[in-house]
């Protein structure tokens, strides 16, 4: 079985498209798809960024720190789990990237992990939302994606056959053999050490489907 270790910021669509395209390639080919935390906060610390944009930041931190919380305590299957019900909010659902909105996923969370004792457990991880107490190993995550590819990208990022890349950048994602058919290009590239960068005008936003 292939191993792709994905990198994702949970506010960003981009990486939501790239991770619902990963879940179909499990479905067409022999490969399983790790999920990590990286943090588009992180990557834009001490940057001059547009005041629209830096408010964005801001909204970064709370879900990223949550989501760290879940794969610390509950394993890389809650946080690929959690992923999934979190992302579905924000992104096809339009939710707002709030304390709210988090919870509530971790709420499903608990109900999908059909284990009712652990209710509190997923809920109370939601206390570090608004504190630092996963910044560090946030950045920790943050980095292990990040470094191996460059710090003037941002996410997806994808470790595949011992490298690390930004993307694909996608839109909407194919389902089925497409999807596989993708796979098998991206593979290919990233076999070629010699391979740094392929791009286009990105012309479409995230197809939500």
């Amino acid at each position: 079985m292939t191993t792709v270790d994905f990198w994702f910021d949970p506010i960003c669509p981009w990486a939501w498209m790239t991770s619902r395209w990963m879940l179909e390639v499990e479905k067409v080919r022999d490969v399983r798809t790790v999920f990590h935390v990286m943090s588009l906060a992180v990557l834009n610390e001490g940057r001059d960024l547009p005041e629209d944009y830096r408010k964005h930041m801001d909204e970064a931190w709370g879900p990223a720190r949550v989501a760290v919380a879940v794969g610390q305590k509950f394993g890389p299957g809650a946080l690929r789990d959690f992923y999934t019900l979190l992302g579905t909010r924000f992104h096809p659902g339009q939710e707002p990237r709030t304390r709210e909105t988090v919870a509530a996923a971790l709420a499903d969370l608990a109900v999908a992990g059909g284990n009712a004792a652990d209710d509190a457990d997923f809920a109370s991880l939601i206390d570090v939302f608004d504190t630092d107490a996963m910044d560090a190993a946030m950045r920790v995550s943050h980095h292990e994606g990040m470094d191996p590819v460059g710090m003037d990208v941002g996410t997806p990022v994808l470790h595949l056959n011992g490298m690390a890349m930004f993307g694909p950048v996608i839109s909407p994602a194919p389902k089925g053999e497409e999807a596989g058919n993708l796979f098998d290009g991206f593979e290919k590239m990233t076999a070629y050490p010699g391979f740094f960068e392929l791009k286009r005008t990105r012309t479409v936003g995230p197809i939500f489907d």
